[in-house]
């Protein structure tokens, strides 16, 4: 049996909720960032580049979700499925999954959800008039209250 932190929850929403995270850490601005600090991130054959390669897969494995009968596998393919449409060979959906993004910031209590949809729309040009901007990720916070990163002991 398969251990979730909610019971109510269907697996298929779990998973597409590590999905998206893992497409999260692979995505174009989690990248560039990383790419920063590690120069060789993206290169050829590392885990990193090999997943982003992946995108246009995973999108076709996702796609059919964003319409499943259950809310909560709903709402966590509409996260993933925005972040895996960066890719460039995905370009062509983006107009489809603004649907998906704006009912995301309409419907959404979840901050980084809201986030993805935000940041997605603002990249492919859409208006977002009438939404309450969503404020970006504080990059330096972790579970300490001094800013330090989260594998950062206290000071």
């Amino acid at each position: 049996m398969t251990l979730r932190p909610y019971r109510s929850v269907p697996l298929r929403a779990t998973f597409l909720n590590w999905l998206a995270s893992t497409a999260y850490d692979a995505s174009d601005a989690m990248a560039a960032r990383t790419g920063q600090y590690l120069p060789g991130f993206r290169t050829a054959g590392t885990a990193s580049a090999v997943f982003r390669g992946l995108r246009p897969m995973l999108y076709r494995a996702v796609a059919p979700f964003l319409r499943d009968g259950h809310e909560d596998v709903r709402e966590s393919a509409g996260p993933a499925a925005l972040i895996l449409a960066e890719h460039p060979a995905l370009a062509r959906h983006r107009d489809h999954l603004a649907v998906h993004a704006r009912r995301i910031l309409a419907t959404s209590g979840d901050d980084h959800n809201r986030r993805v949809a935000w940041t997605a729309l603002t990249a492919w040009g859409h208006d977002l008039t009438g939404f309450e901007p969503v404020p970006e990720e504080p990059w330096d916070c972790g579970p300490h209250s001094d800013g330090l990163g989260d594998l950062e002991p206290p000071s």
